[in-house]
C-alpha cells in the first residue's frame, strides 16, 4: 500500500511546484518574466512559421504525467507547418551564471524560454 501521508515537507513542495507553474506558465502565455531564446534552426525558418510556433507554445496546455513529470510546466512538443519543435524553461540566477536557489522567487530568477525544432534537442 502506498503512503498517501502528507507531510509539511510534501505540502511545501506542493506550494513550490504550483509557484514554479504558474511563473512557467506566465512566461510561456505571455512571453513576460523572463527571457526568450530561439536555435539557429528556428530563426533560418520563414518568419510566418516563427509566429506559428510562438503562438503554438504560447496556446499550449497538453500537459500530462508523461510530458510533465514534477509539474512545473517546464517542457513541450508542439507541431507546426510540418514542423515539430521542442519548448523549455530553465531557471538561472539573476546573472544568469548559475542555476537558480529558488525558482520561486523571480527576484532572484531568470528564466530563460528556448525554442528549438526537435532535431536541434
Amino acid at each position: 500500500m502506498e503512503n498517501t501521508h502528507v507531510t509539511p515537507e510534501n505540502d511545501l513542495k506542493t506550494d513550490q511546484t504550483r509557484i514554479i507553474a504558474a511563473l512557467n506558465d506566465r512566461l510561456r502565455q505571455t512571453y513576460w518574466g523572463g527571457k526568450v531564446m530561439t536555435t539557429c534552426g528556428v530563426n533560418e525558418l520563414p518568419e510566418e512559421v516563427q509566429l506559428k510556433a510562438f503562438r503554438a507554445v504560447s496556446d499550449f496546455d497538453d500537459f500530462t504525467e508523461d510530458n510533465d513529470p514534477h509539474g512545473e510546466h517546464d517542457f513541450g512538443k508542439v507541431e507546426v507547418a510540418g514542423h515539430a519543435f521542442f519548448w523549455k524553461i530553465d531557471y538561472y540566477d539573476a546573472r544568469m551564471e548559475y542555476g537558480s536557489e529558488d525558482p520561486t522567487n523571480p527576484d532572484v530568477t531568470t528564466r530563460v524560454l528556448t525554442i528549438m525544432l526537435t532535431s536541434e534537442y
